[in-house]
Protein backbone atom coordinates (compact mmCIF):
# COMPACT_ATOMS: atom_id res chain seq x y z
CA UNK A 1 0.00 0.00 0.00
CA UNK A 2 1.36 3.45 -0.94
CA UNK A 3 1.50 6.61 1.04
CA UNK A 4 -1.60 8.69 1.55
CA UNK A 5 -1.80 11.60 -0.90
CA UNK A 6 -1.28 15.04 0.62
CA UNK A 7 -4.53 17.00 0.40
CA UNK A 8 -6.20 19.61 2.60
CA UNK A 9 -8.34 16.78 4.00
CA UNK A 10 -5.46 14.55 5.11
CA UNK A 11 -5.50 13.93 8.84
CA UNK A 12 -2.58 15.40 10.74
CA UNK A 13 -1.80 11.90 12.02
CA UNK A 14 -1.56 10.43 8.50
CA UNK A 15 0.41 13.43 7.27
CA UNK A 16 3.06 13.11 9.99
CA UNK A 17 3.22 9.30 9.77
CA UNK A 18 3.67 9.31 6.00
CA UNK A 19 5.66 12.53 5.62
CA UNK A 20 7.74 13.19 8.77
CA UNK A 21 9.17 16.40 7.28
CA UNK A 22 5.66 17.87 7.48
CA UNK A 23 5.91 18.35 11.26
CA UNK A 24 8.77 20.82 10.90
CA UNK A 25 7.18 22.44 7.84
CA UNK A 26 3.91 23.08 9.67
CA UNK A 27 5.68 24.36 12.79
CA UNK A 28 7.54 26.87 10.60
CA UNK A 29 4.13 28.07 9.37
CA UNK A 30 2.87 28.42 12.94
CA UNK A 31 0.54 25.43 12.73
CA UNK A 32 0.71 23.14 15.74
CA UNK A 33 0.65 19.53 14.65
CA UNK A 34 2.17 17.74 17.66
CA UNK A 35 0.94 17.86 21.24
CA UNK A 36 2.60 15.85 24.00
CA UNK A 37 4.55 13.92 21.38
CA UNK A 38 1.44 12.81 19.48
CA UNK A 39 -0.14 14.27 16.31
CA UNK A 40 -3.16 16.48 16.96
CA UNK A 41 -6.63 15.44 15.81
CA UNK A 42 -8.25 16.82 12.71
CA UNK A 43 -7.28 17.56 9.15
CA UNK A 44 -4.61 19.82 7.72
CA UNK A 45 -7.38 22.19 6.69
CA UNK A 46 -8.82 22.24 10.24
CA UNK A 47 -5.43 23.00 11.80
CA UNK A 48 -4.59 25.72 9.27
CA UNK A 49 -8.03 27.35 9.44
CA UNK A 50 -7.78 27.43 13.24
CA UNK A 51 -4.61 29.54 12.79
CA UNK A 52 -6.35 31.96 10.41
CA UNK A 53 -5.06 30.71 7.07
CA UNK A 54 -7.39 31.04 4.07
CA UNK A 55 -8.21 28.52 1.35
CA UNK A 56 -5.47 29.77 -1.00
CA UNK A 57 -2.81 29.59 1.70
CA UNK A 58 -3.89 26.08 2.66
CA UNK A 59 -3.65 24.97 -0.99
CA UNK A 60 -0.19 26.55 -1.14
CA UNK A 61 0.82 24.42 1.90
CA UNK A 62 -0.50 21.31 0.17
CA UNK A 63 1.39 22.12 -3.04
CA UNK A 64 4.64 22.91 -1.21
CA UNK A 65 4.49 19.70 0.82
CA UNK A 66 3.76 17.66 -2.31
CA UNK A 67 6.86 19.18 -3.91
CA UNK A 68 8.94 18.40 -0.81
CA UNK A 69 7.59 14.84 -0.74
CA UNK A 70 8.68 14.29 -4.34
CA UNK A 71 12.22 15.48 -3.63
CA UNK A 72 12.46 13.22 -0.55
CA UNK A 73 11.80 10.05 -2.59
Amino acid sequence: MGKTEITKDISIENLIENYPFAAEYLMEKGIRCIRCGEPIWGSLEDAATEKGFDTKQIQDFVDEMKDKAETKV
